[in-house]
């Protein structure tokens, strides 16, 4: 038997510190893409239909739209998952699940007043529906705590604490201005805000690819 002390060799495969993890593209892409579309959609819904003042409700249409907003935030919070816009660690992973959950119980409870607005007054349902602000406050948070990671570069990085601001602006709105105002500055909102992220990210994928 003998003994070889010549070295390994250094292996290729293995990137060079500095360089960028490639991103899913198609998936940040498609995320992107469900986001701009959703928020859109809502923006449009609300600047074109108000309360009836006879059935004290909003049209199906509108409800649509909202509904189709939150399912953006679901791809939205995917592209997060998957690109790990929050961190590495378990902790900040782990918010991401949590919002997914809340938007999981505030899609339920919009689906309910799509499909049977009488059951809006039940206990059951009036608790369900706290899931909706409770779920935007949580991606103001995580826009946030987007931009303090890093992992997420240029627009990419800003545009979350600018877009998921939504909740911060809206509910200070409802309370000091007019219905019609509110719903020019909520629609301007998303069309700056989640819109515009949404874009982002779908022309600039490679911009969710954090420094390894």
């Amino acid at each position: 038997m003998s003994l070889n002390a010549t070295p390994a060799p250094a292996r290729t495969d293995a990137p060079p510190p500095g360089t960028v993890a490639a991103p899913p593209t198609t998936l940040v892409r498609a995320g992107g893409l469900a986001m701009a579309a959703g928020a859109a959609a809502w923006a449009a819904g609300t600047l074109v239909y108000d309360l009836d003042p006879v059935t004290d409700d909003f049209s199906w249409v509108y409800k649509l739209s909202s509904l189709l907003f939150q399912l953006g935030l679901v791809a939205l919070v995917a592209v997060q998952l998957r690109t790990r816009a929050t961190g590495t660690g378990r902790l900040a992973r782990g918010f991401l699940h949590v919002e997914h959950g809340m938007l999981a119980l505030a899609i339920a409870s919009s689906l309910q007043w799509l499909l049977a607005p009488d059951l809006s007054e039940n206990a059951f349902f009036l608790a369900l529906d706290f899931f909706w602000p409770l779920s935007m406050l949580g991606m103001a948070a995580i826009g946030i705590r987007i931009a303090i990671a890093g992992r997420w570069r240029g627009a990419a990085r800003v545009w979350p604490a600018i877009a998921e601001t939504w909740a911060l602006v809206m509910f200070p709105a409802m309370a000091l201005v007019g219905e019609q105002a509110t719903a020019y500055i909520s629609a301007g909102h998303l069309f700056l805000g989640y819109t515009t992220l949404g874009l982002i990210l779908a022309v600039r994928p490679d911009l969710t690819a954090a420094r390894r």
